[in-house]
């Protein structure tokens, strides 16, 4: 697999008067390429989740047994997450980032468009499993693009900016299940519609991609902006082995370890309420199938500005570090989500802010542990950096919010799911705590605080 997205060859030096007209423009365009591509990858990835109701009304399945199909998401992309990972830290993200989204919409048309694909759990688990990992060829691809193309002291802006990109796309689901219904009278268009937009998405990620600025004859992105991190060596800039980039980079990583258990929480949080949104707010709070989707669409883009302003803070309030802005962020995720437990049917507006603010908060601990994974590690490991975060995340978190939230609820109904996701905020917040010792102390560094003067 490595030899087939193999990263692309160094070139010449351009000459001087050409290398910064074209770093400008470039870097523009490999930016675009992975926010389009990223928003892409969630038109098909969640979709899922909207057509549960249909699902439960035709064909009887509990909630337990959708959470243990769910899950097939959450272990496969955790895992994959982590290994794929590992390849594209040594692959082409132009090839590599459009052939996981392919195969993406290959797996929503099977949904769409066969009877078989939802006759059973272990049919829907195994093309959940399979859509599960090749989605964890996105994230990787992307941070490994954003460490090439984008220096230490503009990171943090660039990428809170593409991070708002799986909103984008998360956000879209919810319009275009109406729009797909409007034009089909077809539930199953949850599935194709998004589909066929993905399978546009991803030509487009294949002409517009770049694999690193030296393969398109320009200088690493450090020398570029003279702007080198406190540990930066020549030899960052070489391919890794496998075995260096885990025992030597990733392993034995305290600080990589204590965010990718937070993430664990982070992630409890941000899945158990999305997943289930639709189908708490429809048996509990009378939504119909149309403000529900509408309600999920406001809870990803309210992630957009709520991004953005948490890595305006973790710059300005906190000088670049991460851990105190997360955790001031997951705080307030706690009193949102308990407004959104407690408000009573029958004010469905309460409940849509509550769901606004959770989105708004949510996504800004999400992205700090994803930039302070990459951060962590030399940027030829930044793939497998966010992999061992997002393999935490998913099979730590998202897992016992599909499997462990769904049989809650069947055993303990919604106040006992509720009472989960309480003690997920609690438990983000206290393991980002023992990073603060230590962020502290490696922002000291007169390299570091340099590389994050604006």
């Amino acid at each position: 697999m490595i030899g087939i997205f193999k990263p692309a060859t160094h070139l010449p030096l351009l000459a001087d008067q050409q290398i910064s007209a074209e770093y400008k423009s470039l870097r523009w365009q490999v930016f675009l390429g992975i926010f389009v591509g990223y928003a892409g990858y969630y038109l098909v990835r969640k979709n899922f989740t909207l057509a549960m109701p249909y699902l439960i009304g035709e064909y009887g399945y509990s909630k337990g047994q959708l959470g243990i199909a769910l899950s097939a998401v959450s272990i496969a992309y955790g895992l994959s997450k982590f290994f794929m990972g590992s390849v594209s830290d040594r692959s082409n993200p132009r090839y590599f980032l459009s052939t996981g989204l392919l195969l993406s919409a290959l797996v929503m048309f099977v949904f769409g468009f066969t009877t078989w694909a939802t006759a059973s759990i272990s049919s829907i688990f195994l093309l959940l499993f399979i859509n599960g990992w090749v989605q964890g060829m996105g994230w990787p691809a992307c941070g490994r693009t954003m460490v090439h193309w984008f220096s230490g002291n503009e990171r943090g802006r660039s990428v809170s900016f593409w991070n708002i990109a799986h909103n984008v796309g998360g956000g879209l689901i919810g319009p275009l299940a109406i729009l797909g219904m409007a034009w089909f009278n077809d539930w199953h268009s949850i599935f194709y519609v998004p589909a066929v937009c993905a399978t546009l998405i991803a030509v487009f990620i294949f002409f517009f991609m770049r694999d690193t600025p030296q393969s398109c004859g320009l200088p690493a992105i450090e020398v570029f902006r003279d702007d080198f991190p406190a540990d930066y060596s020549e030899a960052h800039e070489k391919e890794f082995s496998a075995k260096e980039i885990f025992l030597r980079y990733v392993l034995n990583n305290k600080l990589l370890w204590y965010i990718a258990f937070a993430n664990a929480f982070v992630y409890l949080i941000r899945y158990g309420v999305l997943d289930w949104a639709p189908t708490y707010l429809s048996e509990v709070k009378d939504f119909t199938v149309n403000t529900s989707s509408w309600a999920y669409f406001l809870y990803e883009w309210a992630g957009i500005p709520g991004t953005l302003i948490c890595g305006w803070i973790s710059d300005r309030w906190f000088n670049g570090r991460r851990a105190p802005a997360a955790m001031l962020f997951m705080f307030l995720v706690l009193i949102a989500v308990l407004v959104y437990w407690f408000n009573p049917p029958g004010n469905p507006m309460v409940d849509i802010a509550a769901l606004i603010a959770i989105g708004f908060l949510i996504y800004g601990p999400v992205m700090l542990i994803g930039l302070y994974a990459l951060e962590l590690v030399p940027k030829k490991a930044a793939g497998t950096a966010a992999g061992l975060t997002g393999l935490f995340g998913y099979l730590g978190g998202a897992l016992v919010a599909n499997i462990a939230l769904g049989f809650t609820v069947d055993h303990f109904g919604w106040d006992g799911g509720f009472v989960l996701l309480v003690t997920g905020c609690v438990g983000a917040i206290l393991l980002m705590a023992l990073t603060l010792k230590h962020e502290a102390l490696s922002h000291q560094t007169p390299n570091h605080q340099q590389g994050h003067q604006t």
